[in-house]
């Protein structure tokens, strides 16, 4: 199974007034770590949307919290690839200080054309995430 850790520090900008990461940041963070997976593979969202004309668009997110991320935490965001159907996509996402398991969740993400209309991931991308 492909994955990828992206290591990332909590900014001030990301926590509110008792220095507590706010909640949507965590979708960010997936971001994060989904980004350089794709990278790491070869096909980064550059790759995808200008030489194959598709785009991976969010039909669903999801995070379940733990515990909190605080002002300047360390942070592991772990990312990998449980599924790959014929359009969708599942990237699977846990977030980690240390040891201690703070988040995890998911996005679930359909290939598309330009328009919005489903498409079939091609089979390279599909091998490249297996």
């Amino acid at each position: 199974m492909i994955r990828h850790t992206a290591q990332l520090r909590v900014r001030y900008k990301e926590t509110d007034q008792m220095m507590v990461a706010y909640y949507s940041n965590y979708f960010v963070w997936f971001e994060v770590a989904r980004t350089e997976l794709l990278r790491k593979v070869g096909y980064p969202y550059t790759r995808i949307e200008n030489d194959m004309g598709l785009r991976l668009m969010v039909v669903r997110a999801q995070c379940c919290y733990k515990m909190p991320a605080r002002y300047d935490d360390l942070l592991s965001v772990d990312c990998f690839v449980p599924e790959v159907g014929n359009t969708s996509i599942t990237f699977a996402c846990v977030i980690f200080r240390g040891n201690d398991l703070l988040a995890k969740g998911d996005t679930v993400h359909v290939c598309a054309d330009a328009s919005g209309k489903p498409r079939r991931i091609p089979q390279v991308l599909k091998g490249a995430l297996a």
